[in-house]
């Protein structure tokens, strides 16, 4: 068997055993080579057999040992999954490569498999058929759908824990002579998923801050370019391959829902937003999802993607290639080894060695299209502004230099066009914080000269983006100054403020500075004072600091409850959405139960539930069921204010999420004995 099978119970057991299991495997290669792959002329149909009656002969217990065996064998060879549902996946094919020991027994019985035991391995082999094709998902699925409905598939991972239980609880061990060791490790997987409980994954979470943002039809933001850079890097739909993927994957997911569903219409605006930051050419992904797309740069002609490196989407002007056999522009590949990876950027495959070769013929190419069409490079010709200009390395080195100035206007100019140009270019990013923009921005934080304090930490906002920049501006003891332009600065400079700290607290080492120093507690003040977009900004920084679980008690003893409250009642701020995350988050803490579960709370809630949007009435029975869950008496007071109806209605028309929270609405109160 091969080691990618190999099971740590496996290494431990006895010589017989491994000989058995060799065994196994060689007699199941012989069985598959007289009879074909029986995953691929059979596994895409079991599926549709489940539940379905059937008047094909009665199953063979070596034929179900063999199928089941090439199932497990099958989800073991997909490799690498979706990262919203990583954990789950590897998590469940570990659980069925487990079984695999089970399987080598069975096939070497003395006797005859009872038919009780046909019966169970049967619906075993089925549960590794649901299995199989929500692998397939995860592996081949759109990134942006998987991100979006995170939930749904969470509900679809504990179905298919619960059908293996099931399966493997009704398995006759004692007539199949099933030996106590491998017994005993089938039923220690039985009792750890049985005892598993829900995952909170934090980056689910996070990644539904962003969705919420770039997603918004009234968020003036929804288009803000660093919010759209951050979401695709977290999808991993940062290079133009991917975008590519991604465009056929959401064209199957359109043909299986329709082009016309709200999911979809949601997913293309996702996935149109991602292309034109990266500079793709915009098409219907229902016409011609395989065509190949070309790199479009406004104003100017299209250049093949081929030439393009796959890290900083520039054309390239020394490709080289690596171990991998992907091509990459010098310096770009370098300094991604220089940073300690080992891996291809592209691939993500463990690298043998990291020597570069030149790739001489795309260069030739790279060099006649380049002199045919008039193309000069921004990396050799400069970063292109706002303003349509271009600014050199010599330029940039020079305007890190005026930051430290001794005049005012001088420093003010400076800081403004660090501001301007790191918004929009990742490169400018990178070369701003290693010619020592960083230091001398957080210098600039402490001036009492307003406008310069704005330019500073918008800038600091700007080039936290990257990710190694955000350990160097923490490095630099920036984030109590930044706490302190949130309390005292002017209103635009407080709303960049929590931007940026919501940036930065992105790395776990960071949440905890910002928390210890006294970070949470401003931005609650500035979501009690703020505009619009200064409430959206607090709200964002908090819900990420919030993950965790003890600066929920924090947040609350800050005051975060009554502002919420208000943003929930006040429908002009277009905040019900976001508050009521907030409050989803709260509500998981002792404390935020307390605080929020008054009676007032609940016909808020129950009011959404009728009256709002599909999100809003969603987000609300997801707020109601947490609640409802803890404390009987919180149902029956939304009894009274009416909402039963309002639930049943849900439970049949709302959105998939909204359907299952008042289903779980629905059952509580059928178990508290109140429904009407």
């Amino acid at each position: 068997m091969s080691p990618l099978l190999q099971t740590p119970e496996e290494s431990t057991a006895p010589s017989r055993s491994r000989r058995k299991l060799a065994r196994t495997t060689m007699g199941l290669e012989r069985d598959k080579k007289r009879h074909g792959d029986v995953e691929d002329r059979r596994g895409d149909t079991l599926v549709d057999e489940i539940g379905i009656a059937t008047t094909a002969p009665a199953p063979n217990g070596v034929d179900l040992v063999q199928e089941s065996v090439s199932l497990i064998e099958y989800v073991a060879r997909l490799g690498d999954f979706r990262s919203t549902q990583r954990q789950e996946c590897y998590s469940l094919v570990r659980r069925m490569k487990s079984l695999l020991p089970l399987f080598d027994e069975i096939r070497f019985l003395g006797s005859a498999i009872p038919p009780n035991g046909i019966a169970s391995l049967s619906k075993l082999k089925k549960v590794f058929c649901l299995a199989k094709k929500l692998l397939k998902t995860c592996n081949e699925g759109s990134k942006i759908y998987l991100a979006l409905e995170s939930e749904a598939m969470m509900v679809k991972f504990h179905a298919v824990h619960e059908k293996l239980c099931q399966a493997l609880d009704e398995l006759p061990f004692d007539e199949i002579e099933v030996s106590v060791e491998v017994r005993e490790q089938v039923e220690l997987m039985v009792t750890q998923l049985r005892r598993g409980k829900r995952r909170k994954d934090t980056q689910d979470m996070e990644l539904a801050v962003d969705l919420m943002a770039v997603s918004s039809k009234t968020d003036e933001r929804n288009a803000d370019i660093a919010i759209i850079e951050r979401l695709a890097k977290k999808l991993d739909l940062n290079t133009v391959e991917n975008l590519k993927k991604e465009t056929i994957a959401i064209s199957n997911v359109a043909k299986e829902r329709g082009q016309t569903s709200e999911c979809i219409e949601q997913i293309v605006e996702i996935l149109n937003k991602f292309k034109q930051v990266f500079g793709m050419e915009v098409i219907d992904v229902f016409e011609d999802p395989v065509k190949p797309k070309l790199l479009l740069k406004p104003g100017s002609l299209v250049i093949p993607h081929e030439f393009l490196c796959p890290i900083t989407l520039e054309v390239m002007r020394d490709p080289v290639i690596i171990a991998s056999g992907q091509t990459f522009e010098r310096e770009s590949i370098q300094k991604w080894f220089d940073s300690n990876h080992r891996t291809c950027p592209k691939t993500r495959e463990r690298l043998g060695h990291l020597s570069l070769a030149p790739n001489h013929a795309l260069k030739n190419l790279i060099t006649q299209w380049r002199e045919t069409n008039n193309y000069k490079s921004p990396n050799t010709e400069g970063l292109a502004s706002p303003q349509g200009s271009s600014i050199k390395q010599e330029e940039i080195s020079s305007l890190v230099e005026e930051l430290s100035s001794c005049q005012l206007k001088v420093q003010r100019r400076a800081a403004k066009d660090i501001r301007m140009l790191s918004k929009e270019n990742a490169e400018s990013r990178i070369l701003f914080a290693e010619n020592g923009a960083i230091p001398a921005l957080v210098q600039l934080l402490t001036y009492p000269d307003s406008k310069i304090q704005e330019h500073a930490v918008t800038a600091l906002l700007n080039l936290s983006i990257n990710d190694t920049n955000k350990k160097l501006i923490a490095n630099e003891q920036a984030i109590p100054t930044i706490i302190d332009v949130l309390r005292n600065g002017r209103m635009e400079s407080r709303e960049n403020s929590a931007a940026a700290l919501f940036s930065l607290s992105m790395l776990d080492e960071n949440k905890v500075t910002i928390v210890l120093s006294d970070g949470i507690p401003a931005l609650v003040e500035l979501l009690e004072q703020g505009t619009v977009r200064g409430k959206k900004d607090a709200v964002t920084a908090l819900f990420n600091l919030c993950l965790n679980q003890a600066n929920k008690a924090r947040a609350i003893d800050a005051g975060i409850v009554p502002p919420l409250l208000l943003l929930l009642k006040d429908k002009k701020l277009n905040m019900v959405d976001e508050a009521l995350s907030m409050f989803l988050l709260l509500v998981t803490h002792p404390q935020g139960r307390y605080e929020i579960g008054q009676l007032s709370f609940i016909g808020t809630l129950v009011d959404i539930i009728k009256k709002g949007t599909p999100k809003n009435k969603e987000c609300a029975a997801s707020v109601l069921l947490e609640l409802s869950s803890n404390n009987s008496s919180h149902i029956l007071a939304a009894l009274q204010f009416g909402v039963y109806e309002h639930l049943v209605d849900i439970s049949e028309t709302g959105t998939n999420r909204a359907q299952r929270k008042a289903r779980g609405l629905l059952q509580v109160m059928k178990t508290s004995d109140q429904l009407p």
